[in-house]
């Protein structure tokens, strides 16, 4: 329940304190007077949609005193979860503020939050009806939506199943859709494929073989270079035996020799000695490798030739496929994993399609049940809301809902249910609608067909009683719910409102004084346009004040005493009939 509302700076009220009551509380006051302003800061407060402030103020400001059931856990852990703070005497406050630039900043328990916590707070606290709300009780989306609320837990399990059952089917048609197109392409594309991969096969390129390459290709190509090189270097170590010249090995040999025979009488020749030795082995090892290499060393321009023939292949394959032997070696395998999936298509394909024609048949039972749900909950909400009409001076009036199959080619997707196909989509295969028969003789017409104004507003708030005793939040606003409606019709929505406040605490907006006759709290929107600018004030009237103010919508005389005086009896008739 709201204690109180303060309104700062919103349209022509400058500021406005209302106190809020247990009950019906009801606003009045004239044309233009700002009374809708009182329903738009109610909406704002729970984190409705924001237009901008005023250039001329600073900022609209809005409070409202919010009372905290124990026995409501889910509104008592939006609280906790923002770590806000409820009074002492069991409320909450909430606060938002709009600036002139559009921007907003809302609060609760004292604790800066996101606007969108506010929405939180109003899903378990309050439910607003205007007039934009009759006319899109006239789509059949929200009829539906209507009827799987009445439906109850049930349904709504129901539903939730359904969504997730679509969102799983139409994520398996797009698997298979793509999968077959993909399959389409797959013969080009695998030709290409094998056709790239077989060239690599053939050329089977190795690991680091460029490089390898490259230097036999060198060696090759400085081969005589390469020999004289290593046959000098032989000769110089070896000597040469035709001109008796000692080779490098043999001077080392005869150094150690002479060094060792001194080597008593002195250590340090013993050492170098050694060293010399050393050297020597050294020398008579290198000659030996020198002998292998210049008897491995060939000139076989054959296998420079192939070399060269070698090299042309993998330059061919790095212009096709890649820039190095890692990267040809790369595509050839992305290749093969390519062609096997290809392979497995066939495989892929049939087990998705398994899995879509699963998930058909379990769509298909989901919606079919809850259909079912829907049909049994369309009679009961019918019959109740058609014995509400007889209440609100529509005695002969009756209400049906009627849930057909969706057709088919509607969106979503088509699969039969119930033996008969339908378009199938997140919210099952139904079409909801709900008709009118005003009076006997009259055929039963959709709400938007036939409906005048008054009796939308009189279906609607039959509706929201009827969910008053299902699943609607604690506060009822209404905004002018009784528009196009007079004599005993506003009388009986009058006496309908306060039979809904006794469970509720509702808010209504409204110009007829049959209504507001029956108010616990009568609050009165007056304009001040003493100055050059028009502002508004609201409040509490009582007594011989509330009997003026309905004089005054009455017949526009609160200074008459006839006028008074039939608004003194209309107080009194409905008090009687509360």
């Amino acid at each position: 329940m709201l204690d109180e509302l303060r309104i700062q700076n919103l349209g022509v009220i400058t500021e406005a304190q209302l106190p809020l009551s247990p009950g019906l509380t009801c606003v009045t006051g004239e044309t233009g007077a700002g009374k809708t302003m009182v329903v738009a800061g109610l909406g704002l407060l729970f984190g409705g949609r924001s237009s901008r402030a005023p250039l001329s103020e600073e900022k609209i400001r809005l409070e409202g005193r919010l009372h905290v059931p124990e026995e409501d856990s889910e509104l008592s852990s939006v609280i906790a979860d923002n770590d806000a703070d409820v009074d002492d005497d069991g409320t909450v406050l909430l606060a938002r503020t709009v600036s002139s630039a559009g921007r907003s900043r809302a609060w609760l328990g004292g604790r800066s939050v996101p606007v969108g916590i506010l929405s939180e707070v109003s899903k378990h606290t309050l439910s607003l009806h205007g007039q934009s709300d009759q006319m899109r009780l006239l789509s059949h989306l929200e009829q539906r939506q209507a009827l799987d609320r009445y439906a109850g837990s049930e349904a709504a399990e129901a539903l939730r199943q359904t969504e997730s059952l679509y969102s799983a089917l139409e994520a398996a048609q797009d698997k298979l859709q793509r999968l077959k197109t993909d399959a389409e392409k797959a013969d080009r594309e695998v030709t290409a494929l094998r056709e790239g991969l077989n060239e690599i096969e053939t050329v089977d390129p190795q690991s680091n073989e460029e490089e390898e390459l490259a230097a036999e290709a060198r060696r090759l190509e400085n081969s005589e270079s390469l020999r004289r090189a290593a046959q000098g270097a032989y000769a110089t170590l070896t000597g040469d035996e035709t001109t008796e010249i000692a080779g490098a090995i043999d001077g080392a040999a005869e150094a150690a020799r002479l060094l060792e025979a001194e080597s008593d009488h002195d250590r340090q020749l013993e050492s170098l000695g050694q060293r010399v030795s050393e050297a020597n082995t050294l020398l008579s090892e290198a000659t030996v490798d020198l002998s292998s290499y210049l008897d491995d060393l060939g000139s076989d321009p054959h296998r420079l030739e192939e070399i060269y023939e070698r090299q042309a292949a993998l330059k061919d394959l790095f212009r096709r496929f890649a820039p190095d032997i890692e990267g040809v070696l790369s595509w050839a395998d992305d290749a093969r994993r390519t062609i096997e999936e290809y392979d497995n298509s066939d495989a892929l394909i049939a087990e998705t399609d398994a899995e879509v024609q699963r998930l058909t048949k379990e769509m298909a039972a989901s919606a079919s049940h809850l259909r079912q749900l829907r049909h049994t909950a369309a009679t009961d909400l019918a019959d109740k809301v058609s014995a509400e009409l007889k209440n609100l001076a529509m005695p002969h009036a009756e209400i049906t809902a009627e849930v057909t199959p969706r057709p088919a080619g509607r969106g979503g997707c088509d699969i039969e249910v119930d033996g008969e196909l339908a378009s199938v989509g997140p919210d099952g295969a139904d079409e909801v609608s709900l008709h009118l028969r005003p009076h006997p003789g009259a055929p039963p017409a959709p709400l938007d067909k036939g409906a005048s104004g008054g009796e939308l507003s009189r279906v609607m708030l039959a509706l929201e009683v009827v969910f008053a005793g299902v699943s609607s939040p604690p506060v009822l606003v209404f905004d002018e719910v009784d528009a196009g409606v007079g004599g005993q019709a506003a009388t009986s929505i009058g006496q309908c409102l306060a039979t809904l406040a006794k469970r509720h605490q509702v808010i209504v907006v409204t110009h007829l004084p049959q209504v507001a006759a029956f108010a616990d709290t009568h609050l009165v929107v007056s304009k001040d346009t003493s100055g050059t600018v028009t502002t508004s004030g609201v409040r509490a009237v009582a007594d011989v004040d509330r009997a003026r103010e309905l004089a005054r919508m009455l017949a526009g005389m609160p200074d008459s005493h006839l006028g008074v005086a039939h608004a003194e009896e209309l107080l009194a008739q409905a008090f009687k009939s509360k």
